[in-house]
């Protein structure tokens, strides 16, 4: 069949199979003895017998995404999903460029070269650029987060509003609910991910690939985050299905990663619910190149231990309760972070309403603190462990939690601040993009519209009410639209900071800073004279 005789079409999606084999060969996904066989098995895939007869003026197309979205429209016309929504395209998506790039084993072996020959930097470069030009880290969606720095009196803080995570339709949702609970994989972290194709409830991930590495003799894999909030976010997970569990062995493993991986941080979110992380069954960690605002934040109290030798441990100037752990040798460092907390696990201080433990209704002892490490090596090799507090306790005044975002910062944030957050990088959902642009609206002018939000007739405002009014009491409702989209965002980065606070065991206040200090003491550490 000539390229005349078929549909305009079928002869756009052939010509979008040319373009997306050219594009995986000029990025390495594939190599030239493989044009051939990924042409076919994407004509295959979309019913096709002959391929695109003419010459392909193809572009050096940067990203793949408008290419890909030419086969997944054609395959949605020929039945291959059954609604063209983003669950069912991504799902698509993510088989098309499945079938081009190479075997995980062989990306293994790549890695592994690269790593021998040209040091880990580079191979972690090369397993990046690999996971972004496979389209399993989606840049044109990460694109879409909003994005700005916060000046506080802590540094510059990061704000995001993110917006590439694609949610789903109250119909998929309604079908997820119905099928049963999952067997295979077990999570989204598993390794079995690698390869498979997918469900309503469950990303497609043929384009995925891991790295695996040996962390305190255990063998763990390294992959990317599909929703990089960050510069080479990374996810480092154990190979089997294990639950998080914080111990002397996790801040052993994160101290080994950086001895592997020394140009990344790393670090893990708290082990208990409301402090933790959103998944507490399979025991994982999260790095990458991205040096956060807590890295920046300056010590403001410096203790030693004679225990410890070569070891230094700072209060932190940081809206949390931040201890720095440095030193040359990582095995003291280890050994000084574990007594650290393993003693905050057991430490109870009444008069600064820290308590470890408290009753269940059987009388048991729940137990409340832990901590949040972050990891990294600094400019002269050293190595630097944050140990952040933390407690999950609630009370009938808190029933969220007392150390974690406040109802009235609920607006803005109710859910836990996690690793990432802990660090200085606000995460905040993406309903904000829309609910902040009417916020902005209102104070540049718009009586309509604020008069709506007050009758109940803009229910994405309504939470934001007590706000508004806050806002146009102390500056007014007269600026620029853009002035106004500044001044929003700035109150929000002052919340943030609060929110953090919050989240902080001891406060920033006088009172507050004695308790920590109390704290160390109790540990047997001096202030460095």
């Amino acid at each position: 069949m000539s390229n005349t005789t078929r549909t305009p079409e079928q002869n756009k999606a052939l010509y979008a199979i040319e373009t997306i084999v050219c594009f995986a060969l000029e990025h390495s996904l594939i190599k030239q003895e493989d044009v051939d066989y990924s042409r076919n098995i994407l004509m295959e895939l979309f019913q096709f017998s002959e391929p695109f007869l003419d010459r392909v003026d193809y572009k050096h197309e940067e990203s793949p995404q408008a290419i890909i979205d030419v086969l997944i429209d054609y395959g949605y016309q020929i039945g291959l999903i059954p609604e063209n929504s983003d669950t069912y395209r991504d799902l698509l998506d993510a088989k098309i460029m499945g079938f081009l790039m190479a075997r995980p084993s062989d990306v293994i072996a790549e890695f592994e070269t690269i790593s021998e020959e040209h040091g880990i930097a580079a191979a972690t470069d090369f397993f990046y650029k690999l996971s972004i030009d496979s389209n399993y880290i989606r840049m044109d969606r990460v694109a879409k987060n909003v994005y700005w720095k916060q000046e506080t009196a802590y540094g510059d803080i990061e704000m995001t509003i993110n917006l590439s995570k694609p949610e789903k339709n109250p119909k998929e949702i309604a079908m997820a609910k119905l099928l049963p609970p999952p067997i295979y994989p077990k999570c989204q972290l598993c390794r079995e991910n690698v390869g498979y194709a997918g469900r309503i409830n469950h990303p497609a991930r043929q384009n995925l690939r891991i790295i695996p590495l040996e962390m305190n003799e255990e063998p763990w894999y390294f992959q990317y985050s599909p929703y990089v909030y960050y510069n080479e976010h990374c996810i480092v997970f154990h190979r089997d299905h294990v639950p998080m569990k914080l111990t002397k062995d996790t801040l052993r493993r994160l101290l080994s990663f950086v001895d592997v991986v020394p140009h990344y941080f790393i670090g893990s979110n708290a082990d208990l619910p409301i402090v933790g992380g959103s998944i507490l069954t399979h025991d994982h960690f999260q790095g990458g190149r991205h040096t956060f605002p807590i890295q920046n934040a300056p010590k403001e109290l410096i203790f030693t231990h004679k225990d410890y030798p070569g070891v230094t441990v700072s209060i932190v100037k940081w809206p949390m309760s931040v201890l720095r752990i440095t030193s040359q040798d990582s095995e003291v460092l280890l050994e000084s972070a574990n007594n650290i907390y393993e003693i905050w696990q057991q430490y109870s201080d009444v008069e600064a309403d820290v308590l470890a433990f408290t009753k269940d209704e059987s009388g048991e002892n729940v137990r409340h603190n832990t901590v949040t490490p972050i990891v990294h090596r600094t400019e002269d090799g050293a190595y630097e462990m944050d140990l952040v507090l933390r407690n999950n306790r609630t009370n009938e005044q808190f029933p969220d939690g007392i150390f974690h975002p406040h109802s009235e910062m609920h607006h803005i944030k109710k859910e836990n601040i996690g690793l990432i957050e802990v660090m200085g990088l606000a995460i905040l959902p993406g309903r904000l993009k829309n609910e902040l642009d009417l916020v902005a609206h209102i104070l540049s002018g718009d009586d309509r519209l604020h008069s709506a939000s007050i009758a109940g007739e803009v229910p994405e405002l309504t939470q934001h009410l007590d706000w508004i009014k806050e806002l146009i009491d102390e500056h007014g409702n007269q600026f620029s639209k853009d002035e106004a989209v500044q001044l929003v965002q700035h109150e929000v980065g002052d919340k943030f900071v609060e929110i953090l606070g919050h989240a902080g065991v001891y406060k920033r206040t006088e009172v507050g800073q004695q308790a920590f200090v109390r704290f160390l003491e109790h540990m047997g550490y001096n202030i460095q004279a």
